[in-house]
This record gives structure tokens, sequence and C-alpha cells, in this order.
């Protein structure tokens, strides 16, 4: 079961409204991708807090259509 880019995308600005998001698909098989995530609600988190914030807005995708998510996350500059 894959996942599309758009659907990743979608769901991460479903929590963050302001993000700014790049996914790019690792492997072309809608598994293993690597997001850019940008928003003013990770101000003040530690990166741990701020990947658990993204897996959190996934609702459970990673344990299912999702495989591998590579992770860079910050605030805007």
């Amino acid at each position: 079961m894959a996942m599309a880019a758009g659907d990743i995308e979608r769901l991460i600005k479903e929590s963050f409204p302001d993000a700014t998001v790049e996914i790019e698909d690792l492997a072309g098989d809608g598994d293993h991708y690597a997001a850019t995530v940008v928003t003013e609600a990770f101000r003040g988190k530690s990166r741990v807090q701020q990947h658990q914030m993204v897996y959190e807005a996934l609702k459970g995708s990673m344990s299912g259509e999702l495989h591998a998510l590579a992770l860079k996350t910050s605030t805007p500059q």
C-alpha cells in the first residue's frame, strides 16, 4: 500500500496550516519519502519534538501505508 506525496503534504498542512512542505519520493515506490517541513509551530521545540509533531500529523500512516519518511524540520528564518 503506497501513499501519495500529496496525501502526506495534505495531512501535514492540516495540522500546520502555515507550513512550507516539500516532499520527495526517494525510491519512486510511494513508500520511501523525504519531507522538509518549516513552520512557526516548531519554535522552541527540540528536533525530536518537532519530528514527533509531524508523525502525529500523519495520523498513524507510518505504521501502515507509509514505510519510511526522512524528516528535516525547522522554523522560518
